[in-house]
């Protein structure tokens, strides 16, 4: 009997939301992320997440890799939550380091600054993922095989990079207009590429828990472990693999425990892995045991991210493209200030989520997107922002000054 595998892949992440920056801080003040004010407290922030999702998300699949021997996954950690978590909850790590130890969970690499800047500087993308992959080396002992970039953004030139790099396997998203008759539940080979492999999200099945699990005027709602174990097996009887993508936070932030959603996890992963040939594994073992089905070409950027699955959640408006020039406008003068601080505020400042919360969208879209900014406009976002830039400019070029 053939097996019939999920690939859970979960991503850990949180910026460093900046404080609100007048234009009388550019220039005085160059402390940008230590904002005290609820919303943009970082610190307080990421132990509210930690008490409500990752701990006991954490611990939940420490007791489902314990208890099964058919249960995997991945994880992909950017490394500015991996500098939060060292400093506000080191426990977290040491459960990472535990489960990455099990040798039943997989990291996966990506920017260290959890950044697009694959699109704008491919050198500083480069840059980013050395950042990345000596950060999992230093704290796992580990080194990435499988490769994601921010936000699932993913085109045919990422693949050839990658593929270039020797990564076995490559991330994204599943979207209908690309696929057309074709189903995300199998492994595909990227057009151009020679030997990496192609792993796209069922965004139906991964969506009906990361967005709609909860969501009480949803026709199929309440989901239950039974009902969702009957979509799995319907969905692979078109395909071998059935890729479940999502944020880590879904558990316990973005779906609250009150919803029933680790009950539901654990009832789901139990009840699937009932039958011999159902498994969890990870992103490496999918790319192992499947065959390339067909070639996947995607052009143009497809990402996980609203409803048109491109980069317009993060350059759609004028506030957003202003704000982008502007930030990689300062790589020359950055790194020349040869100054580590300013460097690491402006790789930083890359981060995707700043730009995110300058979204101007309407409907559901924009409810996401207000859901997750610290602050009351996508016009405060944007001035505080480029308040921020230009003391990041004054800092650099006061450096390079000092230098000469």
């Amino acid at each position: 009997m053939e097996d019939k595998n999920i690939v859970l892949y979960l991503h850990m992440h949180q910026p460093f939301r900046i404080k609100p920056f007048s234009i009388f801080n550019a220039a005085n003040d160059h402390n940008y992320f230590n904002g005290q004010e609820s919303g943009q407290n970082n610190k307080e922030i990421f132990l509210k997440v930690a008490n409500k999702s990752y701990r006991p998300m954490l611990s939940l699949l420490e007791d489902l890799v314990d208890r099964y021997d058919k249960f995997s996954f991945s994880l992909s950690i950017s490394g500015i939550f991996l500098e939060q978590v060292k400093e506000y909850a080191p426990d977290v790590i040491d459960t990472l380091k535990r489960l990455v130890a099990s040798n039943k969970v997989e990291i996966v690499g990506e920017t260290y600054y959890h950044s697009l800047a694959f699109f704008f500087s491919p050198l500083e993308f480069e840059r980013q993922v050395e950042l990345h992959k000596r950060i999992i080396k230093e704290l796992f002992n580990v080194e990435p095989k499988v490769f994601r970039n921010t936000e699932l953004a993913y085109n045919n030139e990422l693949a050839v990079w990658a593929d270039s790099k020797g990564y076995r396997g490559i991330l994204a998203e599943g979207w209908d207009p690309i696929l057309e008759w074709r189903s995300p539940n199998y492994v595909y080979r990227p057009v151009g590429t020679n030997n990496i492999k192609l792993l796209l999200k069922n965004y139906q099945l991964s969506d009906d828990i990361a967005f709609r699990f909860s969501d009480r005027s949803w026709l199929k709602w309440p989901l239950t472990a039974d009902k969702y174990v009957k979509w799995a097996e319907a969905s692979l009887r078109d395909g071998n693999i059935l890729n479940l993508f999502m944020d880590f936070e879904t558990f316990g932030e973005h779906q609250w425990e009150d919803t029933g959603i680790f009950t539901f996890f654990s009832d789901f992963v139990n009840r699937w892995l009932m039958k011999d040939n159902h498994k969890f594994i990870t992103v490496s073992k999918a790319c192992i045991l499947s065959k390339n089905e067909a070639e996947i070409s995607m052009p143009s950027v497809v990402t996980w991210a609203d409803s048109e699955r491109d980069l317009s959640a993060w350059i759609g408006n004028e506030l957003q493209k202003e704000a982008t020039k502007n930030l990689y406008s300062l790589e020359d003068i950055v790194k020349e200030s040869g100054d580590e601080n300013i460097i690491d505020d402006w790789g930083k400042l890359q981060a995707s989520d700043h730009p995110y919360y300058m979204s101007t969208k309407n409907y559901e879209d924009g409810n996401v997107h207000a859901y997750f900014s610290p602050y009351e406009s996508p016009y405060d976002a944007f001035m505080f922002y480029m308040n921020t830039l230009r003391d990041l400019k004054y800092r650099a070029i006061k450096a390079i000054e000092a230098r000469q």
